[in-house]
Formats: C-alpha cells, structure tokens, sequence
C-alpha cells in the first residue's frame, strides 16, 4: 500500500558533507602541485560534483585542465573520499527529530541524489539513518538523474510512496526544477551549497532549519 512520502536530497540538504569533499579536493588538488582552495569561498560549489569542483578551482588559479588530467584529478577525489566516509559529515540540525516526526506519521522517507548510490548509501548507514529510509537512488541507480524528474518518480516507486501525496526537500536549482518538473511541491532549505539564494529559483517554500518542516507544512503545500 502507498503511503504519503517526503523526498530528501542529501548533501547540503539532510548532511552537510563540504568538510569532507572540499578535503577530498585539495588532495587532489596537492597532486597537481595546486594550493587548497579556502572553505568559505569554494563552499557554494559543493553541491555540483567533484568534476565541476576540480574544474572550477582550476579556473580560479587560471590552470589549464586537460581532459586527461581532468579524470585522474577526479579518481583521487573519488578514492579519497570513498575511504573517509563519514569522515565529519554530519546530518544539519534537526535531521534526527524530522525523519522521526514524519515516520511517526505514516509517512515514508526517500533519498534522491546526484551522488552516486554506493556513497549515498554508505554515508547514510554510517551515519545510522539507513533505517529511516525505503529507498535511497543516486545519479547512477536509473539511467537519468535530476533534474530529469524520472529521477524524483522512481525514486518514489521504489519507497513505494504515493506520487500524488508527495514533497521534495531540496537546497539547490536542480533540486526545485526537478519537483517542478514533476508537478511536486518543493520545500528549498536555505543553508545549503547554492551561488544563488533558493528564493531565486521560486520553490513552494523555505525553510532556514528542520524544526519547521512538519507534516502540517506538507498538508499546507500539497492541498491534502
């Protein structure tokens, strides 16, 4: 049986994980003789990949990258990485009581993002929120990802969730487009990675911590 159902991104939205990629970055960074970029300025771009962090800090120190180096530049990111989980990862204030606020009320959670789903899965399980979720799809569990919002869809089927009782809680562009794309209400936190404001981007609505998202702002949002 279906059941109402909340959709998480997961970095920058359920974890903040920028301690641990931007460290993954500056060693990969140190292996092509480049200096660390500083975490206050190079946050916004976490949410984009390791790919696009390693290319937009070349950019910043007015490197050329070639396509070669661009990919051995983005093993070592992923090797790091993958050895440290959770490294300081940690779930954003409220996280906890959230999840276990919409459980308590029937409602399945979900986890659909554009980090692939072997560490998505990893990080949630280290972390021991794995049991809190019926399903959690990364950018390689289909063959699209967000903003495709097939994404966001089978995402839901796979929880088993009803697509016509459902939120997306996101923090960035990709994330509000997707639920859009899906006809979805869309909660945007407002202390995620993101060069532009959510507001920006127009999403059902925003959130600055997780003690607001509750399922009276779901029953608000979806009309239920």
């Amino acid at each position: 049986m279906t059941r109402p159902i909340i959709v998480f991104d997961l970095d920058g939205t359920l974890i903040d994980t920028a301690p641990d990629l931007l460290s993954s970055l500056n060693h990969s960074l140190a292996s092509a003789s480049l200096r660390p970029v500083e975490s206050s300025g190079f946050r916004q771009h976490v949410g984009m990949g390791g790919r696009v962090m390693i290319e937009r800090a070349f950019a910043a120190a007015q490197r050329e990258l070639p396509r070669e180096e661009h990919d051995r530049l983005l093993n070592v990111f992923l090797q790091h990485y993958g050895a440290g989980i959770p490294g300081a990862s940690q779930p954003y204030p409220g996280v906890v009581d959230a999840l276990a606020r919409f459980a308590d009320a029937g409602f399945r959670l979900a986890i659909c993002t554009n980090k692939t789903e072997g560490f998505s899965r990893r990080l949630i399980e280290a972390l021991g929120l794995d049991s809190r979720f019926a399903a959690i799809c990364g950018s390689d569990t289909f063959a699209y990802r967000k903003p495709d919002p097939r994404h966001l869809f089978d995402t839901i089927s796979a929880a088993k969730g009803d697509r016509e009782r459902a939120m997306m809680v996101g923090d960035s562009r990709t994330d509000i487009d997707t639920a859009k794309a899906a006809g979805i209400p869309v909660v945007a936190v407002d202390f995620g990675y993101t060069d532009r404001h959510v507001r920006e981007f127009e999403p059902s609505a925003i959130i600055s911590h997780f003690d607001e998202l509750t399922p009276g702002l779901f029953e608000r949002l979806s009309g239920q």
